[in-house]
Parts: C-alpha cells; structure tokens; sequence
C-alpha cells in the first residue's frame, strides 16, 4: 500500500512537472493557477505601493470600458506592478485594469494578467533600458521582455505589460 502511494505522488510530481506552461520544463514562462483579488484589495497594494491609477470615466466599474476596474485582477499582476515600482523607481499610473473594451483572450486585461501604464520618460526609459526587446506584436507593437518573462508591449500613448508572475517579487 505505501508503495502504491509513493507511486502515486511520483506520478502527480513528474505529470505536473512536464504539463504544458508549467515554466522551467515547458521552455515558457506561462502562469500557473492564478489567485484572484478585489478592486479593494488591488488599490491598497497599489496606495502603499506609491503607485496611482486613472481612468477616462473616473469610475472603477469593470463592465464601463471607460472606468479602471481591478476586480478579478490576479495577485501576481498586482505584485509584479509593485516590482516594477519598486525596481524602476519611476511614477506609476495605471490606466487600464480589468474592466471591458480591451482585447480578448487568456492572458487578457479580462482575465486578470494586463495592466496599462501612462506613458512617462522615466518608466519608457527604464523598460527600454533593462528589458530584452523581442519585436513587433501581431498588432504592430514593439515589445520587450523582463528576466521574469513579463512582457511590455509600446501602444503608443501607453504601455501595455502582460504579467505571467510577480516579476521576482
């Protein structure tokens, strides 16, 4: 019986090891399970963070498009925002969360693993200066990749950062 469990607890290990998106073996750095907060919880981050957010329709309502909604947003998005405060040292604002109107898709702004940032010297020149650029994104976006494997995506008047984990928070 014992070894029938040893076995069993192998399985489990090797099976999650080699899964698809399970980071070192699968040669990505795609996220695991994503644990989820509340706007309320995100902007108490984001406060003692320094960091600051906006949004077009002042409101935070995730079904407006013109509000900035952090409801559903995953902690790993939220930490790795505080990394970057924290590593760049730059002003922060946040201009896109979870709310509707962005682009669909597993890693979405929906599904909790986009923030946007206003555009600033500081932070253009700090992810410029420190991140691998990688080329253009489907759309025509240039984009560069942090040692953590986020990436940052130019849209023009702001960024768009795709976080997969904390950024080694």
């Amino acid at each position: 019986m014992k070894t029938r469990s040893v076995l069993t607890a192998l399985f489990l290990v090797l099976g999650a090891l080699f899964a698809p998106g399970f980071g070192a073996l699968s040669g990505t750095a795609q996220a695991q399970a994503a644990t989820k907060i509340t706007h309320a919880t995100a902007t108490s981050m984001f406060r003692q963070a320094g960091i600051t957010w906006s949004s077009s329709g002042n409101c935070s309502d995730r079904d407006n498009p013109t509000c900035t909604s952090f409801e559903q947003l995953n902690l790993a998005t939220a930490q790795g925002a505080q990394t970057l405060k924290s590593a760049s040292g730059c002003a922060l604002n946040i201009t896109g969360g979870t709310e509707t109107g962005h682009a669909s898709g597993t890693y979405s702004h929906w599904n909790g693993y986009k923030l946007d940032y206003a555009k600033a010297t500081c932070l253009t020149n700090y992810i410029k200066g420190t991140f691998a650029y990688i080329g253009v994104r489907g759309d025509g976006a240039p984009q560069w990749k942090s040692g953590s494997g986020n990436v940052y995506a130019d849209e023009g008047n702001h960024w768009d950062v795709l976080y997969y984990n904390c950024g080694g928070c």
